[in-house]
């Protein structure tokens, strides 16, 4: 249910940022130009981000350890071999 409800935050603030961009668009002051290319700018780059952050932690969610994590051995297996050895 919250994935809906956060699906639907995101389409409301997509929808919100075309009918920015379009009213910016048309308009005639003398910072339309300027809040049209910032609006424009956020419509491109805001669902990209989203996007790319989606991917990210679905990959990150779905690995059992990190990639930069060594993988956890036995550590007093090894020691006792060691000491066996050494006598």
């Amino acid at each position: 249910m919250k994935k809906r409800i956060l699906a639907l935050i995101g389409v409301f603030f997509l929808l919100a940022m075309y009918a920015s961009t379009m009213v910016f668009a048309l308009i005639d002051s003398p910072r339309a130009a300027e809040m049209f290319n910032i609006s424009l700018y956020c419509t491109i780059v805001i669902p990209v981000i989203i996007y790319a952050g989606t991917l990210i932690f679905k990959n990150a969610h779905d690995r059992k350890e990190l990639p930069f994590e060594e993988p956890k051995t036995d550590d007093s297996a090894s020691a006792d071999s060691d000491d066996e050895a050494g006598k």
